[in-house]
């Protein structure tokens, strides 16, 4: 005859062993594609760095929905076309529920499409072109558009700087730098200020001596050079060569440590607007400072890391609100979000799918980038 003890000892041991052999929760994959390598790598990097933190603080904390988050990234590698590729891996061969990136607007424009076909939902980190969001309801952003970004610079350039005449530098193949050109124009001259110069280029060119011959002999008060930072390094560099020592100006497009690495004391005094700062005394900007400097050796995040972090822990937080990680209700979970607490500002998604949040300027002094003021929408 069994004593009861050894019965309920039985049971619980049967039981136990049925809880070894029960299968793990299923993962939700979350596919990223960025510029890992290339020109543009500064902001892929960044980006994932971003993303990485918030993946590991949120499978730290059990996952989402209880289950773990399995972050899958493919490189784009600065190349047009290359994220539709990666996109539609993503999606067909990996199964992920949800894409982050991009950082360019270029390829958010190009893998808008196929997330909006196969109702996955993508939120880009840097993409400022209005042009994204409106590809379909299933996309997404966490940075402002052109033409809040646009109407910062103008203004500040007109009441902060005093600026009356303004040349433009537009790198005419990308559509970022063309629509941010395009808004500072209107705003700047509804404002009372002259556009003396349109100058343009292309992406990968090295020289930009003619261009900055022709505006010096116009005599601006300001250039606004609205490309990235590779070509903005080298504008800078080559303007104070020829005698150009007025302010320059850009756009989030010069976010990345390498603004200073390539354009040393050239890129001094020159402001920019972007996402955040790291100079910010709120508590969430300080706390996610502190873990990223813990995982990353000391580094401090700039604008695009904040903005895969809070892209990453957006999508989270639609997830958990959701219940669930299909995509039409996924989706109606970031359309409906209001006053998240994110890094670069507190976020509210408007009709447009587009975040309602502050914008700030920057300067760089003494090799550092140094904030300036902030504006709000």
């Amino acid at each position: 005859m069994t004593s009861r003890p050894l019965l309920r000892a039985a049971g619980a041991f049967l039981l136990l062993g049925l809880l070894l052999r029960a299968d793990p929760p299923e993962p939700i994959r979350v596919g990223h594609f960025a510029s890992l390598t290339g020109k543009e790598a500064s902001f892929g990097v960044a980006g994932r760095k971003g993303i990485e933190l918030a993946v590991a603080e949120l499978n730290a904390r059990g996952g989402v929905l209880g289950r773990p988050v399995d972050y899958i990234v493919e490189d784009i590698q600065s190349k047009a076309g290359e994220s539709a590729t990666a996109v539609k891996k993503l999606i067909a061969r990996d199964k992920v529920v949800a894409v982050l990136g991009a950082n360019a607007s270029s390829n958010s424009l190009e893998a808008a499409p196929i997330c909006q076909a196969a109702h996955v939902p993508m939120i880009a980190l840097s993409s400022t072109s209005p042009k994204v969001t409106a590809m379909g309801t299933y996309i997404f952003r966490v940075c402002f558009i052109d033409p809040f970004q646009g109407a910062v610079l103008a203004k500040f350039a007109r009441t902060t700087l005093h600026a009356q005449r303004v040349a433009l530098l537009t790198s005419a193949t990308a559509p970022y730098s063309v629509g941010l050109s395009g808004v500072f124009r209107e705003r700047f001259t509804a404002d009372g200020g002259v556009i003396v110069a349109e100058q343009k280029y292309a992406e990968g060119d090295k020289d930009f001596r003619a261009q900055l011959t022709a505006i010096r002999t116009l005599k601006p008060d300001v250039i606004a050079a609205t490309g990235y930072y590779t070509e903005a390094a080298l504008i800078c560099q080559q303007a104070r060569t020829l005698g150009l020592d007025l302010p320059i100006i850009g756009g989030d497009g010069w976010e990345a440590p390498q603004l200073i690495e390539l354009g040393g004391a050239a890129v001094e005094g020159t402001y920019y607007s972007t996402h955040y700062s790291a100079e910010s005394p709120a508590p969430e900007v300080q706390g996610f400072i502190r873990r990223y400097r813990e995982r990353y050796d000391g580094e401090t995040p700039d604008a695009v890391a904040a903005l895969g972090y809070d892209a990453m822990m957006l999508l989270a937080d639609a997830m958990t609100r959701a219940g669930t990680t299909e995509g039409p209700a996924v989706r109606a979970a970031l359309a409906a979000t209001k006053d998240f607490p994110g890094v670069t500002g507190r976020t509210t998604i408007d009709a447009q799918r587009n975040p309602s949040k502050p914008a700030i300027i920057v300067t760089v002094k003494g090799g550092k980038v140094e904030f300036v003021e902030a504006v709000l929408p």
